[in-house]
């Protein structure tokens, strides 16, 4: 279902977790969890993932996360303080020693000038502390940028797990 290089890093990251007996969380929105579901792909992956939450609206990040709605009124949806509040929230609300959060305008449409299709932030938490990036990906596609998020997200878990 995922291209090689995503299933090769959800197996090596699937592996260490479950060899730690470390849990995983993710919080996703643009994504619509394609990052949990590369992860359960995986066999076995149940022994490293707890749960993943898809909070897609502003009401389901603060509901389902406790993303301050202040964050969201002051930040927008789409900021570094938005995703690092949902993979703290995430790791609160879960099971689990490590989170990552994806926050993003995946397109066609939806973007502005300060924040442009294809700008998506990202955070994990866990045994590396609090880690957050940013990526521009431009003009390659609502798909693309759903899969390049995916990848970046699998980056930040590997990173925590190193």
């Amino acid at each position: 279902m995922f291209p090689e290089d995503i299933q090769q890093s959800a197996q090596q990251i699937v592996a260490i977790a479950t060899a730690r007996g470390l849990m995983l969380t993710t919080a996703e929105s643009c994504t619509g969890g394609l990052v949990a579901g590369a992860l359960t792909q995986i066999p076995g992956s149940s022994a490293a993932l707890d749960r993943g939450f898809v909070t897609y609206s502003n009401l389901a990040k603060m509901q389902m996360l406790g993303v301050p709605a202040a964050t969201l009124t002051t930040y927008g949806a789409v900021s570094r303080q938005t995703a690092e509040a949902m993979a703290q929230g995430a790791a609160a609300h879960a099971q689990a020693t490590v989170a990552v959060s994806v926050t993003g305008v995946a397109g066609p449409g939806g973007g502005s000038a300060d924040k442009p299709v294809g700008l998506v932030h990202f955070a994990a938490v866990g045994p590396a502390g609090l880690i957050h990036r940013e990526a521009r990906f431009r003009d390659i596609g609502r798909d693309a940028v759903r899969l390049a998020s995916v990848r970046v997200a699998l980056g930040l878990l590997a990173e925590q797990l190193a």
